[in-house]
């Protein structure tokens, strides 16, 4: 494969990509525009970039929303009520069905990479079994994670903890918890070390719903956040939606953040998703309940952002469009300088490479894997203005979904 005329993120020039064996062999700056030889891919000016990162979904739940009833109040609880409704209703086929047609809707709008969470509160595991197979069935189309994830709680729901080492022996990839949903405050506190110890007997990958919640008072982080630091696990581990920290005082996140950046821990916002859950409980002023994504990422600590839903319990739209996501984001993040464009596509790119452990077979950089999306735009800024399809992506120098632009006939009113 060899492409020419392209742009690459932070570069003025052109550059001609070759792949060989199914990773990049050269990347060369073009002096002027080429014409493209037989056989090779003209990107004509626009963007390659590296596949989008799908890191926090639940496609177990995907496609699932109205069955047998619909979330009506909004809130995080009553989608955990409707869920558990669902989850009787769970067989193989039934999530191999959704599954299949949630990660074409990914596939299709440039996602190569997808970390789901699958709910260990089922007796059965039945959506763990079934999307573990799905990540060995898929590994040469798509790479994905399964998170071993409590819903109901690790150590408030009865047995959680036995079926937690039941799904990491079947093979989750990340151990998962959720301690703002614990009973109390120190099966929270407790579920969090045991978590960071689940992750050191299996040697697995940490992603913990944290503190989704608008209290103030729930604090796990602080404690997920010193158990990776002082178990040396910072990188290994991901703190999701982290949404009470948008009710901290500054104070207070003025002490966290010392913590956090100490840590190395990684950080995923769900932004459209937490501002329909959150604030559910509030008249006016009414918060917006995400986390403080402009500020972690200014103290250099890893962000992304993620859909976290399709079409499911707790949200009930869902497209498997990053780009929407990373739009949404910025605006309800208030990231709207130029220098956040300038970077924007970091979001759903490079940082979710940190946060998934991918980076050293993940990027535009001759030895690695040829894997990549044209996008429709020159850079960053461009092509998060236009909002337009993936044109184009490859996955280890093979095109697995290629799409022509739309003919745009302008009404003969225009000039």
């Amino acid at each position: 494969m060899h492409i020419v005329n392209a742009r690459l993120r932070q570069r003025p020039e052109l550059y001609q990509l070759h792949v060989e064996l199914g990773r990049f062999s050269a990347i060369t700056a073009q002096d002027q525009r080429l014409p493209a030889p037989e056989g090779s891919i003209d990107a004509q000016g626009k963007l390659v970039c590296a596949p989008f990162i799908e890191p926090h979904i639940h496609l177990d739940a995907a496609l699932t929303a109205g069955e047998p009833a619909w979330n009506e109040s909004g809130t995080l609880f009553e989608g955990i009520e409707r869920w558990g409704e669902r989850k009787p209703m769970l067989s193989e086929t039934d999530i191999r069905t959704r599954v299949y047609k949630t990660l074409n809707l990914l596939v299709n709008n440039g996602v190569q990479f997808v970390r789901t969470h699958a709910d260990t509160s089922d007796p059965s595991l039945v959506g763990l079994k079934t999307l573990c197979a799905l990540r060995d069935e898929l590994k040469d189309k798509i790479d994905i994670q399964v998170v071993a994830f409590p819903q109901d709680g690790l150590l408030s729901y009865p047995n959680g903890d036995r079926l937690m080492e039941e799904a990491l022996e079947i093979g989750a990839d990340v151990v998962g918890g959720i301690p703002h949903f614990e009973y109390t405050r120190e099966l929270g506190v407790a579920s969090m070390k045991r978590v960071i110890e689940l992750a050191i007997k299996y040697d697995r990958l940490v992603d913990v719903h944290c503190d989704e919640i608008d209290d103030p008072n729930s604090r796990f982080l602080e404690v997920l956040a010193a158990e990776a630091l002082f178990n040396d696990l910072g990188p290994r581990v991901t703190a999701s939606h982290t949404v009470a920290m948008h009710s901290y005082d500054n104070a207070y996140c003025s002490k966290l953040f010392l913590l956090l950046k100490r840590s190395g821990i990684n950080f995923i916002s769900c932004p459209t998703e937490s501002i329909h859950l959150q604030g559910r409980f509030d008249t006016y002023p009414k918060r917006r309940g995400v986390t403080r994504v402009k500020e972690l990422n200014a103290a250099g600590i890893n962000v992304c952002f993620a859909e976290d839903s399709i079409f499911d319990p707790w949200y009930s739209l869902g497209n498997g469009k990053l780009l929407r996501t990373l739009d949404f984001g910025l605006h309800i993040c208030q990231m709207m300088g130029y220098k956040d464009f300038s970077k924007a596509l970091s979001l759903v790119t490079d940082n979710s490479a940190r946060t998934l452990n991918i980076e050293e077979r993940y990027g535009i950089e001759v030895g690695k894997p040829a894997s990549f999306n044209l996008l429709d735009g020159e850079d960053d800024y461009s092509v998060l203005r236009r909002q337009g399809e993936v044109q184009l992506s490859v996955r280890h120098g093979e095109i697995i979904m290629q799409r022509q632009p739309s003919n745009v006939i302008t009404p003969p009113w225009i000039g």
